[in-house]
């Protein structure tokens, strides 16, 4: 069909004008986040046909929980796991692939479980207990032997020690305290994580390790005698962070040791042929049992614990996720690389990694079928992670779980940039910009920093971004010195110089994007972050008074007392290169907190965090939150119940995000000025 010129005048009269009858897109706002789906755990099944995987959901009052669904890939058909309640989690194939063991409810009671994979026939096997001691890297909690008659997992005993609550409470343990105090719990329950085994074939449980010390990260070799665990049996466990890799034989309980190291090795997986274990490590003698500066690395070594090497170093950026391909020539591991999360396959015989997927975003968990496809999650700059499928050289997207609600939704866009900082060194950026953006007018800005400080920010879908995106505002996130994803030497620019470097980075970055987008408006800058982005967001303010408004969460505002109070106190010695009574260091630490500074403040700052949070306890907001009102500073201390380190329910997400905009608002204005105003 021609159409007349008269038509198509009107039709591009119509286009133009907005008038035409399409659906209307809206910003996202901060009720969103009840709404918002994620895939979590992946885990094809032995014939690659089918896969399990949980969704992470937040439409019910408290934190977020954890669904498992069992996909046939084939015809898309799905089946739940969990029962009616459908609150489950790790879901791992028998190895004949017609059940699945998964943590959840069965019978009236909670633990490891094993049903079908269509959901039916749901058997309670035994009760997993946890503990509130911080175990890192954690691994592997469930574990199926070959011969699918016995199910290896992780749980938790009482210790040897008497329990910190009476009157007094008497302390005797250097890591005295929880992860996070949930339920009155104020101090370290002092249990001890070990293995278990559930036989299915006598219906009974037995305990395979004992003792004082922590064993986790599991995996069974392929022969079934043995089992792969991670412990730190270091002499003084509590104050030196050592992981070492560990078998247990199932039949008699013995338990022989395959790596002894001063660093640290975690996830150790045994190859199909179990005459080899790949598992992630590090070099370094001194380890953090909190974010380390090192990157960890692939290693290989042979099944009696000799020939350790590196096979990983020919990719210089943190590699995480480990597990063998099934014809055990190779191994797979994702990699962090600038803002993004990738994942690799690389020869275990030598040669050059290939690079699985790529694309712009972050992988999460992954599992490989034997046909060399790969099923993973993946979070894209447009909405949260979905279940993926890569093979034959392309990939697809296996769920949807956002469609619907993303299609009402309009999803700023998010640029990266690079830019020269104080002294040459190249840093990478992430701007969000505004959905509706007014390249005649202003914007305001707000500069989002990442914790850490070994971590990274990018590309990938960020909820709170884009409800700010949704208000007319931009976001900055800086992957500064320190940052992960740039290689090593990037990563120890940080060394004795926290509050230094990274901070001018991340002041440079603000010029930097003023300069490139001059839509922005520097009089209307505001400033946030978390853990170590909340320190670095109340070292800024002591240093400069350009930003209009701050908002620390669970921040360090002094470095001293954080050593000290925090339940793991080895992290800034390795940050420092010694503890805090060596060296000088102390009085280091002392020059380089926000605090002390505090009398240079005059930006309006709302401090945000966990009455439980035990990573960075309460006492560092309280303190800067007196010092603040002492110099005369606009100062409030939100104090949410319950959290811990970084807020986690969902109705406390949602609260956070609305008081920080109408904290903003108060100080940033409207969302946008006029050029002539701004001049």
């Amino acid at each position: 069909m021609r159409l007349r010129p008269s038509a198509i005048v009107l039709l591009v009269v119509l286009l133009a004008s907005g008038a035409w009858p399409i659906q209307a897109q809206t910003p996202f706002v901060s009720g969103d986040l009840h709404r918002l789906q994620s895939v979590g755990d992946v885990q094809l099944s032995p014939d690659g046909l089918r896969v399990a995987y949980s969704v992470r959901k937040s439409d019910r009052p408290g934190r977020p929980y954890s669904e498992v669904w069992v996909m046939e890939i084939a015809s898309g058909a799905v089946a739940r796991l969990g029962g009616e309640d459908g609150v489950a989690s790790g879901p791992r194939w028998s190895p004949d692939g017609r059940e699945i063991a998964y943590m959840g409810v069965a019978e009236g009671k909670s633990g490891l479980v094993v049903a079908r994979a269509d959901g039916s026939n749901a058997t309670f096997l035994a009760p997993i207990v946890g503990t509130n001691h911080p175990l890192p890297s954690a691994g592997e909690r469930i574990a199926w032997a070959p011969d699918g008659n016995r199910i290896a997992f992780v749980s938790a005993t009482e210790g040897p020690e008497e329990e910190a609550s009476g009157d007094p409470a008497v302390i005797t343990r250097y890591l005295y305290k929880p992860t996070a105090s949930e339920g009155g719990t104020r101090f370290n329950d002092n249990r001890r994580v070990h293995l278990f085994m559930v036989d299915r074939l006598t219906n009974r449980v037995h305990q395979l390790t004992n003792g004082i010390h922590y064993e986790h990260s599991i995996d069974w070799s392929p022969d079934g005698d043995e089992i792969l665990f991670v412990s730190n049996r270091s002499a003084d466990p509590d104050r030196v962070f050592n992981y070492d890799i560990f078998a247990v034989r199932v039949a008699d309980q013995t338990v022989r040791r395959l790596t002894d190291t001063a660093n640290a090795e975690y996830q150790p997986r045994w190859s199909p042929d179990g005459q080899t274990v790949a598992y992630l490590g590090t070099r370094r003698s001194l380890t953090s049992s909190e974010t380390t500066m090192e990157d960890t690395h692939v290693w290989l070594i042979d099944a009696d614990g000799n020939n350790r090497r590196e096979i990983g170093d020919g990719v210089d950026n943190r590699q995480r996720s480990v597990g063998w391909a099934a014809d055990g020539q190779s191994v797979f591991f994702t990699v962090q690389a600038r803002g993004n999360v990738h994942l690799f396959r690389l020869p275990v015989a030598g040669g050059s990694p290939q690079m699985m997927v790529i694309d712009r975003g972050r992988v999460g968990a992954w599992s490989a079928a034997a046909d060399g496809s790969v099923a993973y999650a993946f979070s894209a700059p447009g909405g949260p992670a979905e279940l993926h499928l890569r093979g034959g050289g392309s990939s697809r997207a296996l769920t949807t779980l956002n469609e619907e609600f993303l299609a009402d939704r309009q999803v700023a866009e998010v640029e990266a940039f690079t830019f020269e900082s104080f002294d040459g060194r190249s840093i990478e950026a992430f701007l969000t910009k505004p959905v509706v953006l007014d390249p005649a007018n202003r914007h305001p800005l707000v500069v989002v920093i990442h914790g850490g400080p070994h971590g990274q920010q990018g590309a990938a879908f960020n909820a709170n971004t884009q409800v700010y995106a949704g208000r007319g505002w931009a976001t900055l996130m800086v992957n500064y010195r320190g940052s992960t994803g740039y290689g090593q030497e990037l990563a120890d620019a940080i060394f004795k110089d926290q509050n230094g470097g990274e901070a001018q980075d991340v002041v440079e970055s603000v010029d930097a994007a003023l300069d490139r987008y001059r839509w922005l408006d520097g009089d209307r800058l505001a400033i946030e972050g978390g853990s170590y982005g909340g320190q670095l967001t109340n070292w800024i303010i002591t240093q400069t008074d350009r930003f209009k408004a701050a908002i620390p969460r669970a921040s360090i505002s002094n470095l001293v007392s954080f050593n000290y109070m925090a339940y793991y106190h080895d992290y800034l010695a390795v940050e420092f290169g010694a503890y805090p009574h060596e060296d000088g260091i102390i009085d280091l630490l002392w020059e380089r907190s926000p605090i002390r500074y505090a009398g240079n403040v005059t930006t309006p700052t709302m401090l945000v965090h966990g009455e439980n949070d035990n990573d960075v306890p309460i006492a560092e907001a309280e303190q800067f939150y007196i010092a603040l009102k002492d110099v005369g500073v606009d100062a409030v201390m939100l104090r949410y119940p319950r959290e811990g380190h970084g807020i986690r329910e969902t109705g406390h997400q949602v609260d956070l995000l609305e008081r920080s905009i109408a904290w903003y608002e108060r100080y940033l204005g409207g969302n946008v000025t006029s050029t002539a105003a701004s001049r």
